[in-house]
């Protein structure tokens, strides 16, 4: 705890930390929540209130806050070498080791790693290694990159100009070569469409937009497995085997934004072996380090490395902390630990079977219109009439009254838009899943009292 004391702390807080996505003149008058404490799946405030963390973090603490394992693999590495850079030719061998494991949970034809220090800047160096590439092989118009409306890639100017987030862009000017195409969120947007039908039309509509703009012009199509901060949108089954044969027979590179979806969130490793496509490049971040460490990355296939690594000179582009060693520490003891938990296999036979099975049960609640998961992410959407899918109230207020109530009775989850998300650590056990979703259930009862419902 700070010599200082409560009071004098939060006002600190009030008057000196910027916090990210903020109401910033609203967070200086009221202020919000300090967290002062962390053990296995459980939060505590500086009140001693205590939640169950249905967020793992922010989407990040998949093995939970108790890993000693990788606290002592961080303070051996601080002392023995707490830094040095991966320029001039060096790098260390905690650099070395991370990679090596990396490559032995990577999807087959993945054997080179650029590390940054967040799915940010990884996102950013994606723009870069896709226009090297097609400079080396002689393609300089392929510059264009293609993501969704309402994707999250990062908050870079880069990264964001990727993203589709209007509130976002209305706040910068972004890059000239990025457009956007329709996203696979069914409940709002299928309408009377089958799944089948409506990831066609998704589908269609990146052919046209890659069509429109000249598939000479286009380099790459970016997109997480599952839109995570979006809102938790599971696109139909068939959507991403018709958007990879889009791709391919345009020759447009696939980058898969693993940065929620990776080390074990959808049931496999990677979300683009949950949905079976086969990426140019991964993104990676966040649960690779349990959260405990700032890393990112980018996995290039060995289409891509190959050129990259025997020809045209310099890359010039990196990070002061590239394959930082302390970072690296972290990273490889987290890998270990998922590999000695056997936790894919867990999640597949037990924890996403107890998941789906308790989150679907909250279906039955008046004000949720759907109840939908994917390995440990859920997402419930709040209606008024579920026949006919209206919302509670204007500007997601009902969602945000749902998500404080959620709060209030123990569960950290968050809103996005009308929906409340969840994606609780991957070591959750059933009991805590039944404690998850009965503390969320008491939300909505409140949210429903306090719209009228029974």
């Amino acid at each position: 705890m700070s010599r200082l004391g409560k009071a004098a702390l939060q006002q600190v807080d009030r008057d000196s930390v910027l916090h990210p996505f903020t109401d910033l003149a609203s967070y200086k008058k009221n202020g919000g929540r300090t967290i002062v404490s962390a053990q296995h799946v459980y939060l505590t405030d500086i009140d001693g209130h205590e939640m169950l963390d249905g967020m793992s973090g922010l989407w990040c603490t998949n093995l939970g806050y108790s890993q000693a394992k990788i606290v002592d693999a961080v303070k051996d590495q601080l002392e023995k070498l707490p830094y040095y850079n991966s320029f001039f030719n060096c790098t260390t061998d905690s650099t070395i080791a991370l990679t090596e494991a990396l490559c032995r949970v990577l999807p087959e034809g993945f054997s080179r790693v650029f590390y940054t220090n967040s799915g940010s800047e990884a996102n950013d160096t994606n723009i870069r290694l896709v226009h090297r590439y097609y400079d080396l092989i002689d393609r300089p118009s392929k510059k264009i990159f293609i993501s969704r409306e309402n994707a999250y890639h990062g908050s870079t100017i880069a990264a964001a100009s990727l993203g589709g987030m209007k509130g976002m862009h209305k706040q910068f000017t972004g890059l000239p070569y990025v457009h956007h195409v329709r996203q696979p969120y069914s409940f709002e947007e299928a309408g009377a469409q089958s799944e089948v039908e409506f990831a066609q039309a998704c589908a269609r509509a990146l052919a046209d937009k890659i069509d429109e703009l000249g598939a000479d012009n286009v380099a790459a199509f970016i997109a997480e497995p599952v839109q995570g901060a979006g809102g938790v949108i599971i696109p139909p089954e068939t959507y991403w085997p018709e958007v990879e044969r889009v791709c391919r027979e345009r020759d447009v590179l696939i980058i898969s934004d693993e940065v929620i979806c990776g080390f074990g969130r959808t049931g496999q490793w990677f979300g683009c072996q949950t949905f079976g496509f086969k990426p140019d490049l991964i993104t990676f971040a966040k649960a690779v380090t349990n959260g405990y460490q700032p890393l990112g990355g980018v996995a290039l296939g060995d289409r891509i490395a190959d050129v990259l690594t025997t020809s045209g000179g310099e890359f010039a582009h990196g990070y002061t902390y590239s394959g930082h060693p302390v970072v690296c520490a972290a990273g490889r003891a987290t890998l270990e630990i998922y590999t000695e938990l056997d936790l894919i296999k867990q999640i597949q036979t037990d924890s996403q079977l107890h998941w789906e099975a308790c989150w679907s049960e909250l279906l039955d609640h008046p004000i949720v219109g759907e109840a939908r998961t994917k390995g440990m992410l859920g997402a419930l959407e709040l209606v008024r009439q579920k026949p006919h899918r209206d919302r509670l109230d204007e500007d997601s207020k009902a969602a945000v009254f749902c998500r404080n109530a959620a709060i209030e009775a123990g569960v950290m989850v968050r809103q996005v838009g009308d929906t409340i998300i969840s994606a609780p650590p991957l070591i959750v056990n059933h009991e805590e899943i039944d404690l998850l979703t009965e503390r969320l259930r008491v939300a909505l009862d409140k949210t429903a009292r306090q719209y009228g419902i029974n």
